[in-house]
């Protein structure tokens, strides 16, 4: 069962399991019940995975009864951010995502965009922002009215013990840019060094984002982010999270959430 607090809106919604377990189920059934909005609405579903974590917490998506009842056919998945490695490195967000979650579910393989690993990180980061324009004009993604940034369905985020989202890290510049869709980095500080990244506009500008948190090593940074003591003037990144029109709903465990 989780606890859910209604945090200010900044912050989001809060919710809080007693383990990763029930998290994930609660997970699964939010996506999926998403999923049914926006194909009822729209009839695709725009989905942003990012890395570490966050694809062992979808495994109850590829589980009855979402299997069978959500309609795959209509997703539409991308990455936030993507280390600059070939698809088949172990490094690589895809494999970890086509490995623990794309591979079990049937979601059309056109419909699956990742970064092409042919290019350098400031190639591929301008082909990955050339395909988001595209499809924004097909209307495969939303475009926010406000920005005129990609507006996607829900963007699912883990967080790091240091903060960082995507990979966007504490004091690097990147945390400024304001007018690229996707930009790359090549002195990232975690290792591998080059990637690729959305911006915070555009993380923003999603109709929903769940930042889904586990593990004690993250209760510090949880409390920092969301406890009463806020310090604006040395944001983490995590804490800029905070869509524009949109919803924000944190998923934590009961370590995770042991500091609040």
């Amino acid at each position: 069962m989780a606890e859910t607090a209604i945090t200010e809106k900044s912050k989001g919604n809060l919710q809080v399991f007693e383990s990763e377990e029930d998290l994930a189920v609660s997970l699964a059934k939010y996506t999926a019940d998403l999923s049914a909005k926006f194909v009822r609405e729209r009839a695709t579903f725009a989905v942003v995975l990012s890395g570490g974590s966050l694809i062992y917490s979808l495994r109850k998506l590829t589980e009855s009864p979402y299997l069978e009842s959500v309609d795959w056919t209509k997703w539409y998945v991308f990455w936030v951010d993507e280390r600059v490695v070939p698809k088949d490195h172990r490094d690589s967000n895809y494999k970890l995502a086509y490995d623990g979650f794309l591979s079990k579910v049937p979601i059309p393989p056109g419909n699956v965009y990742n970064i092409n690993d042919a290019l350098y990180a400031e190639g591929a980061a301008d082909d990955y922002e050339t395909c988001f324009r595209h499809l924004v004009k097909l209307k495969i993604i939303e475009s926010a009215a406000s920005s005129g940034f990609p507006k996607f369905d829900l963007m699912l985020l883990g967080m790091g013990p240091d903060g960082h989202v995507a990979s966007l890290f504490p004091g690097h510049p990147l945390l400024s840019e304001n007018q690229k869709w996707v930009t790359f980095i090549k002195d990232s500080l975690k290792p591998p060094p080059e990637r690729i990244t959305c911006t915070f506009p555009v993380i923003n500008s999603s109709a929903n984002i769940a930042l889904v948190v586990c593990g004690a090593d993250k209760a510090d940074t949880v409390y920092r982010a969301l406890g009463n003591k806020q310090d604006s003037s040395d944001l983490l990144p995590v804490q800029i999270v905070s869509p524009a029109e949109g919803e924000l709903t944190w998923f934590l465990d009961k370590e995770a959430a042991s500091k609040l």
